[in-house]
């Protein structure tokens, strides 16, 4: 049978069925795994109140490039294709003082490994930006200025 009947449409792989990651399922892996790159500093979250501490997140997922050859794993043993590539940009309160850097490349590093691994999807922009800046002497009901 070389018929009519025996031949398969050349369809794109996006078009097939292929699996998509919604930019909401991402913001929110990012965000928990900002908020838990974050539980590992303990002393300066002290100063950022309850209702603060959830990062936010801004995310946009774009399809991975259709592949015209045979699919394979270039990476590590068991890696598989990226589903998609993400740009982020995660916005934090952080307590202070304390080191924002190292809390900043904290997030970076575990945004960018952990998206990838339990999504599939590539994290190829991400901007990590400090919102707000709460102190202690933040809290007072007075509109002093702190020095």
């Amino acid at each position: 049978m070389t018929g009519e009947a025996g031949r398969r449409p050349t369809v794109p792989r996006r078009e097939r069925g292929a699996t998509t990651v919604a930019d909401r399922v991402v913001a929110k892996i990012a965000a928990q795994v900002a908020r838990e790159a974050l539980n590992g500093f303990t002393e300066p979250t002290g100063h950022v109140p309850p209702g603060h501490r959830t990062p936010h997140v801004t995310a946009v997922v774009r399809g991975a490039p259709e592949r015209n050859g045979p699919e394979r794993a270039d990476g590590p043993a068991g890696s598989r294709p990226a589903l998609g590539h993400a740009r982020m940009r995660i916005a934090l309160e952080l307590g202070y003082p304390s080191d924002i850097g190292a809390q900043c490349a904290a997030v970076r590093r575990e945004v960018t490994e952990r998206v990838a691994a339990w999504a599939g999807v590539e994290v190829s922009d991400l901007v990590v930006g400090v919102e707000r800046l709460h102190s202690a002497h933040s809290r007072r009901t007075e509109r002093e200025r702190v020095r």
